[in-house]
């Protein structure tokens, strides 16, 4: 039997597997889920064993543990590092969106519904199969590291420091990724591109403590008030970011990277679509696909402060707090950006309440080099897998990984994502979809096959 074949047959046990490893809940950024971390990753580093990795191991860090795998037994042939993670975004689901409970796996027409079914654990979990699939039938015709974190959806604050103290180990010849999406089960497509990302806190505090409001308002400035009013100048009226110096650094693209770029436009039918939304909103320069691959944004993911339980409380809060993050294009620096943003909300708070920005994480860009003979191997095997040639395209999310890896190592990172644009991942019913699944490992097998061969 050859591999696809295998991956063929075994279908329902890997499959099988996967929910076993959806119902661990392992949300690393929420204290009372540190045991569910732990458990998900010793379930993979003995998954990996399985399978036929010779040594799998995880690395203790001050947060939750690192997995680490390797078979090294292709003399001469290309190394290669699979990273994905294996924690999870919170549920978050006040108002009861999701179907069916999101760590308990549900088929429904063709796709698995659980938190981390696309993001990362389904896809993580297609580049594992993939290699079982070849380890099962003569080996693997290249070598083979794994590093599957626990920490991505909350910052991957000792990642970085662990690679920085670990080239030996982690050194390679190409970094793949799966954490990504296609643009759909007809039309493949390669991320070339990822955006930065810097999260802050802006703080604004007010009285000493909270006040009565029939009492006190009208007379003291009311830090929610306040914050929102600072928050309210970040952006005009047609979603331009007003904080000077945002955009000096921002690479500006040639028409012919325009052009090649709106080769994968985005219709403004499938936003409404995908998001539920009624109009488009932002810079209106730039079309909608050049918004979310090539230019920078200021969100305010979330505003907390004064009363928000059940009922009333006539509260005049002593405090108020809001989460914003930028993501970042090409030559944006995080560092100059946070202090842009600092300045900014100084100079804008009222001088009834006082203001501070603590920064919480951040990440770097990442582009991908698309004249490696890794990426052509990486595109030949979009092809067979999915039986059309992938087209490629610039991504809005963040993986600063591959930025690191690019600096640590001077290798190619391949972004071989199998998602698909609906996938709802960090929403409510994540799904991953089974055929992307089994064509994610079919074309993952054939591009080990291939490099394998860059003797």
């Amino acid at each position: 039997m050859n591999p696809y074949d295998y991956a063929d047959a075994n279908r329902e046990t890997f499959l099988a597997e996967l929910e076993t490893l959806l119902r661990i809940p392992s949300v690393s950024t929420l204290s009372e889920h540190k045991g569910d971390v732990r458990r998900a990753a010793e379930w993979l580093q003995q998954h990996l064993l399985q399978i036929g990795m010779t040594r799998a191991e995880l690395f203790e860090t001050p947060g939750h543990p690192l997995v680490y795998a390797e078979w090294l037994g292709a003399a001469g042939a290309p190394t290669v590092l699979v990273y994905g993670h294996y924690d999870v975004q919170p549920v978050d689901d006040p108002e009861g969106q999701w179907k069916s409970s999101p760590f308990e796996p549900v088929i429904r027409d063709g796709a698995l519904y659980a938190r981390g079914a696309t993001d990362d654990k389904g896809q993580t979990l297609t580049q594992v199969k993939a290699v079982q699939s070849l380890m099962a039938n003569g080996g693997m015709p290249v070598n083979i590291k794994f590093l599957i974190e626990g920490e991505e959806e909350s910052g991957s604050v000792n990642l970085y420091s662990f690679i920085d103290n670990h080239h030996d180990l982690l050194r390679c010849d190409v970094a793949v990724i799966s954490d990504t999406h296609i643009l759909g089960k007809d039309q493949p497509s390669i991320v070339t591109g990822l955006r930065g990302m810097t999260y802050l806190e802006i703080e604004v505090r007010g009285p000493s403590h909270d006040l009565h409001s029939g009492s006190y308002g009208g007379v003291v400035h009311n830090p929610v008030q306040a914050l929102v009013e600072i928050l309210a100048t970040m952006h005009d009226a047609e979603g331009h970011i007003t904080i000077p110096g945002f955009y000096d650094k921002v690479q500006v693209l040639t028409p012919e990277q325009r052009a090649d770029l709106a080769k994968n436009p985005m219709p403004v039918e499938r936003l409404k679509s995908e998001t539920g939304i009624n109009k488009a909103w932002g810079e209106p320069e730039f079309d909608l696909h050049e918004r979310i691959g090539i230019r920078p944004t200021l969100e305010i993911n979330g505003i907390i402060g004064g009363w928000t339980g059940e009922g009333a409380k006539t509260v005049l809060p002593a405090r108020a707090m809001a989460k914003v993050s930028c993501r970042l294009v090409p030559n944006q620096d995080a560092v100059e950006i946070e202090k842009l943003i600092t300045d900014f909300v100084a100079a804008h708070t009222p001088p009834t309440v006082t203001s501070e920005v603590r920064v919480l994480h951040r990440g770097d860009w990442g582009v991908v080099d698309t004249d490696s003979p890794y990426f052509r191997a990486a595109a030949d095997a979009y092809t067979f897998g999915f039986g059309k040639a992938p087209v490629y395209m610039r991504e809005g999310g963040s993986i600063p990984v591959v930025a690191s890896l690019q600096r640590a190592f001077d290798i190619p990172v391949i972004l071989m994502g199998f998602g698909l644009p609906d996938d709802n991942l960090h929403g409510p019913n994540e799904k991953f979809d089974l055929e992307c699944f089994s064509r994610g490992i079919q074309t993952a097998i054939k591009f080990y096959e291939t490099i394998g061969t860059m003797h």
